[in-house]
């Protein structure tokens, strides 16, 4: 028995659901069109993701290039690239956390990833 006399309304539930994954939606195509950066030794390697993760830009200053010791350089990419999707997760976390959990977070509501 529900108190108050009364079903849930299943009208107002599926529009509160549909109206979470609008929102869900708008956020995540705004982490798609939003760039974050990573930078490594020092600055001397940056860079630019979206906050998916995609890979947007690169930028190598010409003091880290070193034609005998191509390692390091690609150790510096390998990791501005890594703090750069690091950030994206961060950010990730900020936009899509409070919708994941207003979709109340492995609700066990099917069709909804959480």
């Amino acid at each position: 028995m529900i108190p108050g006399g009364g079903q849930p309304n299943m009208q107002q539930l599926l529009q509160q659901a549909q109206k979470m994954q609008q929102d869900l939606a708008r956020a995540q195509e705004e982490l798609a069109q939003t760039e974050v950066e990573g930078q490594a030794g020092g600055g001397l390697v940056k860079a630019t993701v979206t906050g998916s993760g995609e890979l947007r830009a690169l930028k190598i200053d010409p003091k880290a290039v070193d034609p005998e010791d191509t390692e390091t350089l690609a150790d510096l990419v390998i990791a501005a690239v890594h703090a750069a999707n690091e950030n994206a997760q961060a950010l990730q976390q900020q936009k899509l956390g409070p919708l994941a959990q207003g979709l109340g977070g492995g609700s066990g509501i099917p069709g909804l990833p959480f």
